[in-house]
């Protein structure tokens, strides 16, 4: 496995990316849900009395009967009527947030990250055979959920983790907070620091 994955020796993290102050949670909150709305599927759909099938017909004459006057069964307040105020499926579920905003909850998740002691500076250099992977996480104890960052998704990187089930790979200016949080380990290649501190920090000098 030697030849698939290299271990940098004492890496160091930049402070500007994995050392920043955390007051409270406000913000990675705000960034974490953001994420779930974006991929939120407006799937749910209604009908309104004008859409629902039948009711063509008066339930009963107008006058005469002593019930209350109704001109069709599909009314809302009927049982198989329309729905009222029902979801269309044209809803936008999206909370907006800057991108100043995402940047810096970007950065206080991986400073949570680095303080759990869950980053793993590792230069992956992948044969493209699952097996040597697994071996490798197996024998590094990354046997949860791994966060794999590096540079550029190749394709024997591709072919070596796609079906591991715990290991996620995802390119460096693509990290979420959602998927930084949610790793028991993230591996982070030391090539991708520069990349981090020009997309995390001098992006918004």
């Amino acid at each position: 496995m030697a030849d698939a994955v290299k271990t940098t020796p004492k890496a160091t993290l930049p402070k500007e990316v994995f050392a920043v102050e955390v007051k409270n949670h406000e913000l990675l909150k705000l960034a974490y849900d953001s994420y779930l709305a974006s991929a939120r599927l407006a799937s749910a759909t209604t009908k309104t009395r004008g859409e629902v099938r039948g009711g063509g017909k008066k339930p009963w004459k107008q006058k005469g009967t002593g019930r209350a006057r109704f001109g069709s069964s599909r009314n809302p307040i009927w049982r198989g009527g329309g729905i009222v105020f029902g979801p269309l499926g044209n809803e936008n579920y999206k909370k907006r947030i800057s991108t100043q905003a995402k940047r810096q909850a970007i950065r206080q998740a991986l400073t949570l990250a680095n303080e759990a002691k869950k980053i793993h500076v590792l230069d992956v250099k992948a044969t493209g055979k699952t097996a040597d992977m697994a071996k490798y996480l197996e024998a590094n104890k990354l046997d949860r959920k791994v966060l794999m960052v590096v540079n550029e998704k190749t394709p024997e990187l591709l072919r070596s983790t796609n079906n591991l089930q715990n290991v996620l790979l995802v390119s460096t200016k693509y990290l979420s907070v959602y998927h930084i949080l949610n790793a028991d380990a993230i591996v982070i290649s030391a090539s991708s620091f520069p990349i981090l501190k020009e997309w995390l920090v001098k992006a918004e000098a």
